[in-house]
């Protein structure tokens, strides 16, 4: 085994050294190429060696350069040396974090880096922590929480009964939430159509002063960073509202919750650790691998209780079982890779990590006005939202950046205008790659 993974090694530090130099979005003969990959399976085996061979030759030509520093598409972060390190150790460990008498080392790394998380993120030191996939999971979690504890005050235990009789619950959004959140709302059985929506401003923000009448049965949610413009909810003024009326609130947090690591940015943050829930992706901001997500609950029994999972041959204990955090029973250790991206940054890493890709944004939008073109949005964190012009202009500007290979940038519908949208997430992202992305995107747009 060991000729192998030297191999597999000595191929993945080639590709990680080629980031910089190579196109970020494949060539056309790349993705054909890809037709190697199919076919029929053998009936025999096939030598590892020359399985891995195959997969680097056909494979890596043909990836999306979003580990790289000038991928700006969909707020995707890269991956720390630190944390992709610990990924391929967490590999060779082949944990499963369901329980502690599975891993106890896979524990006991979740329930560091949740403490750290805690206080990186202003949140209570009681809150429950689950380990996810992602945001729109880390969101689903902490929607089952909500759900257990406000229909438990009425007296309705849903985990047994279901939802079927069940006292109406309220919920409550913003125009401009996330279609992740929309997703884990109708997963956990709320549903898209019977939720009350209430107005945003021209920065997406809720409107605080807007909300219907609540009361101890309505689940108010609330971003902590929109996805196309970075801004956020008045968290403070709702909380204030909902928790008057006796409401839960969530906080779709996936990559704005970050802020609070940034003393700069920290303002923005204002009453988000008044909620009751919070969900955050680290694969995005705190740039570890897929897949990597975070529920907090303020209330753990809630949480436990939505996620709670019994067997006669399971071996419950009284440390950290992570299945009773999380929806998954059987799952990897992510936590190992968050542990290590938090201990390799530590607080000022972190801080500095994320105000740099803050700063880059706004260098964007600064070289983008001074040519000549809108920028839709407050630049407030890392997000940038910019018209070329009119909508097929625009389209056509974006496409064709994609197009070039020198950075990849995403389009969005925001308001009523189309916008490329540019999300500044990596580690390892400069001046420099900020500055030679612009040019391509200036030389493109004079072009069309």
């Amino acid at each position: 085994m060991t000729p192998l993974l030297d191999n597999a090694a000595e191929r993945a530090v080639r590709y990680l050294a080629s980031l910089n130099r190579r196109r970020v979005s494949p060539t056309a003969s790349a993705i054909a190429a890809l037709e190697a990959l199919s076919g029929p399976l053998k009936d025999g085996p096939s030598d590892p060696q020359a399985v891995l061979v195959l997969l680097d030759d056909c494979g890596s030509p043909a990836t999306v350069a979003s580990a790289g520093p000038r991928y700006f598409g969909f707020v995707t972060g890269g991956t720390l040396p630190a944390a992709m390190a610990a990924n391929w150790l967490a590999a060779a460990w082949d944990q499963n974090a369901g329980l502690w008498v599975q891993s106890p080392v896979a524990a006991a790394l979740e329930e560091t880096a949740a403490g750290w998380l805690r206080t990186i993120f202003g949140l209570p030191e009681t809150c429950g922590v689950g380990f996810v996939t992602g945001a729109t999971v880390a969101n689903f979690t902490c929607l089952a929480a909500a759900r257990h504890g406000i229909l438990q005050r009425s007296g309705w235990n849903v985990e047994e009964q279901g939802l079927f009789g069940a006292p109406e619950i309220t919920v409550i959004v913003g125009n401009e939430v996330h279609a992740s959140l929309l997703k884990a709302l109708s997963l956990v059985g709320f549903g898209k159509a019977r939720l009350t929506r209430v107005p945003a401003d021209n920065q997406g923000r809720m409107k605080g002063d807007a909300l219907p009448p609540l009361n101890d049965r309505t689940l108010v949610c609330i971003q902590a960073g929109n996805v196309n413009t970075g801004a956020f909810d008045p968290a403070r003024k709702i909380c204030e509202q909902a928790h008057n009326a006796g409401a839960w609130v969530h906080v779709d947090g996936a990559f704005g919750l970050w802020a609070a690591a940034a003393p700069a940015r920290a303002y923005l943050m204002d009453g988000v650790n008044q909620a009751d829930s919070w969900a955050v992706d680290c694969h995005k901001w705190l740039n570890v691998p897929y897949d990597s997500g975070l529920a907090f609950v303020r209330d753990a029994e809630s949480l436990r209780a939505s996620m709670s999972l019994s067997g006669a041959y399971l071996q419950m204990s009284d440390q950290r079982d992570g299945t009773l955090y999380a929806p998954e029973a059987s799952r990897r250790a992510r936590g190992i890779e968050v542990w290590a991206a938090l201990k390799s940054l530590g607080r000022s890493g972190l801080a500095e990590m994320i105000e740099r890709n803050c700063r880059l944004a706004e260098r964007f939008a600064t070289g983008l006005r001074a040519a000549g073109y809108s920028v839709l949005n407050e630049v407030v964190l890392n997000q940038v939202l910019v018209s070329f012009g009119d909508a097929e202009r625009t389209k056509k500007v974006i496409a064709e950046v994609q197009n070039d290979g020198t950075c990849w940038c995403g389009g969005t519908q925001w308001q009523g205008h189309t916008a490329m949208r540019i999300s500044v997430s990596n580690w390892s992202t400069t001046e420099e790659d900020v500055d030679r992305s612009l040019e391509a995107i200036l030389r493109i747009a004079k072009s069309v």
